[in-house]
């Protein structure tokens, strides 16, 4: 059986998929009206979320998956693990998940995780890459290898904002108070703001685009995570957000205020920007939303590029729903699916490196975006 919490509009269209492909599917959310309007049509089996009332239907070899609020993870993960099931959700890897790896090992069971957009479709194109730069001509030992993936979430019609908001701004604007990590030209580069390391960026799409991009998080594990041999020498590694050009103009006074947030009352305004440009910057009814996601890698032999490939991936809504929503949920189902078959070991995991899950997910992606390519920049 498979529980799937939360109904949120990042959630839909996967768990249809489930649903219509006969896979028995408990949906369980905190408001029982809205997982009705979401999957009614197609299920009947839909109760009021309480983790206790999961744990009594719970059964050994279960799939619980979660896509609540991240404070919910942790919890249901434990519950998962106490009851002989698995676990996925499309969240990073909080530290308090990654210590259950031990745990999970000893009950056999999967607690896997980032496996949707970004974190998610991104891990699989970095994985494709690396495995492909292994077994190319260019590859050497000594190249010097540059790293990138930008993502994000665009309006497909551009506004004065230069933004849309597909859910609560409060997450997107929490994130520009995090500081981040990355490599640039073989140093560590630290971003306390990051407004202070935007960059222009020329997208390989079927029209070539320049977008706006800075670093996001920590990239520095990831090198080690995407199997990067440690004797390799990294000159360049970046995984970050993409933004339309001009954003950084538009949104020179949110970036101004936020410098000014701090403690209890920062987070109180944080809360009150939130709504304020929830109510002015939420998608139209029907609006189409975009997706763009470039995954890079370059080797360089004595400053000569001696491999070079971008997987590149442009997506948008239609008549299927929002691109954001195909893309993250239905990954999660992809990653369900290979828990239910035993493709992902036990343990604590990301997005799969294994080469067969690897390709069969780029190649489910190919339905899920209007265009992906994997472009060859030295042909």
């Amino acid at each position: 059986m498979i529980h799937w919490c939360g109904t949120g509009l990042s959630a839909i269209p996967g768990l249809r998929k489930l649903i219509q492909d006969g896979k028995p599917v408990t949906v369980w959310n905190r408001t029982i009206d809205k997982a009705q309007e979401a999957v009614g049509d197609l299920t009947d089996a839909i109760r009021a979320f309480d983790i206790e009332a999961l744990e009594a239907e719970l059964q050994p070899g279960d799939v619980v998956v979660s896509m609540l609020p991240g404070d919910w993870h942790v919890p249901l993960a434990e519950l998962a693990i106490a009851k002989g099931a698995h676990f996925v959700s499309s969240s990073y890897i909080a530290p308090e998940m990654k210590a259950l790896d031990a745990k999970a090992r000893d009950a056999g069971v999967a607690l896997v995780n980032e496996v949707g957009l970004d974190p998610g479709l991104d891990h699989l194109m970095a994985h494709a890459l690396v495995a492909d730069y292994r077994k190319s001509k260019g590859y050497a030992p000594d190249n010097h290898l540059s790293f990138l993936s930008y993502c994000g979430g665009v309006p497909k019609h551009a506004n004065a904002f230069r933004y849309k908001f597909s859910w609560s701004p409060l997450g997107v604007l929490k994130a520009l108070r995090s500081p981040s990590r990355s490599i640039r030209h073989y140093e560590e580069l630290k971003v306390a703001r990051p407004w202070d390391a935007i960059t222009s960026y020329s997208a390989p799409l079927q029209t070539p685009e320049t977008f706006e991009v800075y670093p996001n998080r920590d990239s520095l594990p990831f090198i080690e995570d995407y199997r990067f041999d440690p004797s390799w020498t990294v000159k360049n590694f970046v995984r970050g957000t993409l933004r339309l050009n001009g954003w950084a103009e538009a949104w020179t006074p949110v970036f101004r205020e936020i410098e000014t947030l701090s403690g209890p009352e920062g987070d109180a305004r944080l809360k009150e920007m939130s709504d304020q440009f929830w109510a002015q910057h939420a998608y139209d009814e029907g609006e189409p939303d975009r997706v763009v996601l470039c995954v890079s890698l370059k080797a360089e032999k004595d400053g000569t590029p001696v491999y070079h490939k971008t997987w590149a991936m442009d997506a948008w809504g239609d008549a299927r729903g929002t691109a954001m929503a195909r893309l993250v949920s239905q990954t999660v189902a992809l990653a369900v699916e290979a828990v239910l078959d035993r493709e992902i070991p036990a343990g604590v995991h990301p997005a799969p490196h294994d080469p067969k899950l690897v390709n069969r997910w780029l190649t489910e992606l190919e339905h899920l975006a209007q265009h992906l390519a994997l472009v060859d920049h030295l042909k």
